[in-house]
């Protein structure tokens, strides 16, 4: 696990709440042209997923974006600034490495 240590991040968020998160800072988080993510997300091999803080984390969200054994996760404020994100390399499951 990696954290990432760069200037402050604010995430915008669209008209029905959705967490907009562009492409370049994407590709830049996973050291990959912008390009190489965008043709990522057209084969279908970028997944993500927002599950919303409850309890004492309630009014933040987790935001991770999954592509191969990477995963970038976020932990963002209500007022969209990112507290804290990282870059992981998971383990491949022998299921996974067989292919």
């Amino acid at each position: 696990m990696m954290e990432i240590n760069t200037e402050p991040l604010v995430l915008c968020r669209d008209a029905a709440g959705e967490f907009l998160l562009p492409a370049e800072m994407l590709a830049a988080r996973f050291g990959w042209p912008t390009q190489t993510l965008r043709d990522y997300m057209r084969r279908g091999l970028v997944a993500s997923r927002v599950e919303r803080g409850v309890g004492e984390d309630d009014g933040r969200w987790r935001l991770s974006v999954r592509c191969g054994n990477r995963r970038w996760q976020a932990i963002v404020e209500a007022d969209g600034s990112v507290r804290t994100q990282r870059l992981e390399v998971l383990p491949t499951s022998p299921r996974t490495a067989q292919r």
